[in-house]
């Protein structure tokens, strides 16, 4: 993690915060769950959801499958989100998305893998392979907490994530662990 400790910016935040770990999720099903749920919300609305979701529906792929529609809305998960959440479930189902199965497949195979799930995209496979699967050089510039810590950081502009992207490149083999400070550069 050397890159990212000698940074001026990210290496008083390594000081401040600590090691922070990746691939700290404890069940790849429930993680991209999460993932889909956190989507294009706020923080604290999604953790209410979250919450409500964990509380009454057991998170798995059966359990997903066999809870009532309008369970799953009564939580708060929009029409959109309750068939993303099943085609998670059907697809966990059918193929070995886990840690095993996906263990011999690159970041990239892992991306295409996971994006043919719809309602799965670039920025949730990019999660996955973060907090499931623990790949240490991801840089998921398409999360807004991403662009905020780079603009506060660094001073780029929220929309350039092509700059923002090549200046990513100088915390390579570590860019998830980049991201992780970046996160705490905004909390």
């Amino acid at each position: 993690m050397d890159p990212v400790r000698s940074d001026p910016k990210l290496g008083p935040l390594v000081d401040r915060h600590g090691d922070l770990p990746i691939g700290t999720a404890d069940d790849e099903f429930e993680r991209l769950v999460v993932a889909i749920v956190n989507q294009q919300l706020s923080t604290d609305s999604a953790a209410a959801i979250r919450e409500r979701l964990f509380d009454r529906v057991e998170v798995t792929p059966r359990g997903v499958l066999d809870a009532e529609e309008a369970t799953l809305r009564d939580v708060g998960l929009s029409r959109q989100k309750i068939e993303y959440v099943r085609n998670v479930a059907e697809a966990f189902r059918e193929r070995d998305l886990t840690r095993e199965g996906l263990a011999d497949a690159d970041d990239e195979a892992v991306i295409a893998t996971l994006s043919e799930i719809r309602g799965v995209g670039t920025w949730t496979t990019k999660m996955y392979l973060i907090f499931v699967l623990g790949r240490p050089d991801v840089f998921p510039v398409e999360d807004l907490g991403i662009r905020a810590g780079m603009a506060e950081l660094y001073g780029f502009a929220d929309d350039d994530r092509a700059a923002m992207v090549d200046h990513a490149e100088r915390w390579q083999p570590y860019r998830s662990y980049a991201s992780r400070y970046l996160w705490r550069a905004v909390d």
